[in-house]
């Protein structure tokens, strides 16, 4: 047995059906015990995403959105919607929205739990689950697992494979454009960025995953429009095909919920425990706000970018269903040879030219770039997070030596496929969600008394919110403790100073 198989085999144990099971769990466990926040709070979740400045340690509340925006909108949203149709079916559209929905209230729960454990390590908030894990489970051992994973993950296996999408999707739009090239663009663009700081990194996101978001769910909407009569057959047959009512897919209803379930976690990383992270890098007055926006940040990335790209190839018919059996119920879409075409950015790409004939090639291959280069902006923040977490005092040091390495990585992964890569990366961000959502379902105590606390005060009409963890029973919240008792001296305390 070769390497590859060994990872394609540890693959399919972490993320089976039990981990499935793990994330729509917590899902349901969260939003009743949120008393379904995602519906009650969505005039809150939008409202505060325009509300906090950023400030010399934190970003704004938008920046942090956006940061984890740009993470969970990647290539996933083109080629993850086009993989859960070509085995389950259009219904899986259906369990993609369900699960998103769900995911909001996991969203919530570890953003706020971000918030309220983050530290200020060399002049910046950081936190995540690394920092919960150790400060609120009391589990140092349970922590550096996390953040070792997320370092092998995000720093060293996945950066590659993003910048290898782009080279790929660039030449086979721009011939002229080499993957050397592409490597070059992306790497040196990259190395800007990043070596600017957490701040950059957040004015960056602000800017690119707005444009990025809107323009890709503006050619869908050109989609539906020209073709506006095909819309209501469709919608029936995502609903009645998630229900197995359909005809033709009523068979595989199962896979239509498995991998609806599945494709929509891993597009929306609800409870996988990367959210938190740009969560935390937040300058908000009060935990809940940061979990808030979160959570509306699953929305859009399943309910707006998902669903163009589900849009985008069931209107236009480019699609292939399997019938789990090694043959197709479906098979819209051949090669010269005949033979079903995979799964993928293709479909898309077939879609829109479908209806404006020529442009989908170059449409997708702009739009691929967006989306995997605010993905490794969300790596870089997540790697040097992680990072900051074990070196401490020594991070000055050590996170710009993350950063070459990971600049290598991405411009190594542009010249070379990558699929033993994605498998392990695969598995890293599978373990993260494993040891994550764990986690929040163990903390969940201290996620819902945030949320408690935030509507007592609007409640109450108080003009501006604070956050007291002592009064909540919250202990080792350092960062919040010290600064209530001593506001004079915010931005002075640091990872040196201890409950």
């Amino acid at each position: 047995m070769n390497l590859e198989s060994v990872v394609e085999a540890i693959n399919s144990y972490v993320w089976s059906l039990p981990l499935v099971i793990l994330c729509l769990g917590a899902g349901v466990y969260f939003s009743i015990r949120t008393r379904f926040l995602q519906v009650r709070l969505i005039k809150d979740m939008v409202g505060q995403l325009f509300l906090g400045k950023a400030s010399k340690k934190g970003v704004s509340s938008f920046q942090g959105f956006a940061m984890a925006l740009g993470g969970r909108v990647g290539t996933g949203n083109i080629a993850g919607v086009a993989t859960a149709i070509g085995f389950g079916g259009p219904g899986a559209l259906f369990w993609m929205w369900m699960i998103a929905f769900l995911g909001a209230g996991s969203a919530y729960i570890e953003a706020a739990l971000g918030q309220v454990w983050k530290e200020e390590i060399g002049g910046v908030y950081r936190g995540g689950p690394a920092y919960y894990i150790e400060k609120g489970l009391g589990q140092k051992w349970y922590a550096v697992i996390f953040a070792l994973i997320t370092i092998l993950s995000c720093g060293i296996l996945l950066p590659g494979i993003q910048a290898n999408s782009i080279a790929v999707a660039f030449q086979g739009a721009f011939p002229a454009i080499t993957p050397t090239i592409s490597g070059l663009f992306v790497t040196a663009l990259l190395a800007l960025i990043i070596f600017g700081g957490v701040k950059r990194i957040g004015r960056t996101a602000e800017l690119m995953v707005p444009f990025m978001a809107v323009g890709y769910v503006v050619m869908a909407l050109i989609i539906v429009i020209i073709d506006i009569k095909r819309v209501p057959a469709v919608l029936a047959m995502i609903f009645n095909s998630a229900v197995g009512k359909n005809a033709v897919f009523g068979g595989i209803l199962g896979s239509a919920v498995l991998w609806g379930v599945k494709r929509g976690i891993f597009s929306n990383e609800a409870g996988q425990g990367t959210g938190p992270q740009a969560a935390a890098a937040a300058e908000v007055p009060h935990p809940a706000k940061q979990g808030l926006v979160q959570a509306f940040s699953v929305y859009v990335d399943t309910l707006f970018v998902c669903t163009a790209t589900g849009f985008m190839i069931l209107l236009t018919g480019v699609y292939n269903v399997a019938d789990g059996k090694g043959g197709y119920l479906v098979k819209n879409l051949v090669d010269s040879q005949g033979a079903a075409v995979e799964a993928g950015p293709l479909w898309t790409q077939a879609g829109i030219d479908t209806l404006l004939r020529g442009f989908g090639a170059h449409f997708v291959a702009i739009a691929l770039f967006f989306f995997a280069f605010t993905t490794l902006l969300a790596y870089a923040f997540y790697t040097e997070s992680n990072v900051a977490y074990l070196f401490k005092k020594k991070s000055r040091i050590a996170i710009p030596l993350a950063r070459i390495f990971m600049l290598f990585m991405v411009f190594y992964g542009a010249i070379r496929t990558a699929k033993l890569a994605w498998g392990m990366g695969d598995i890293g961000v599978g373990l993260m969600a494993w040891l994550n959502i764990i986690a929040i379902l163990l903390l969940s105590k201290v996620g819902l008394a945030t949320l408690k606390d935030y509507e007592r005060q609007k409640r109450e009409k108080v003009k501006e919110l604070t956050f007291d963890p002592g009064s909540l029973g919250i202990r080792h919240a350092s960062l919040w403790t010290y600064i209530r008792h001593h506001p004079e001296l915010d931005g002075i305390i640091g990872q040196d100073f201890k409950d």
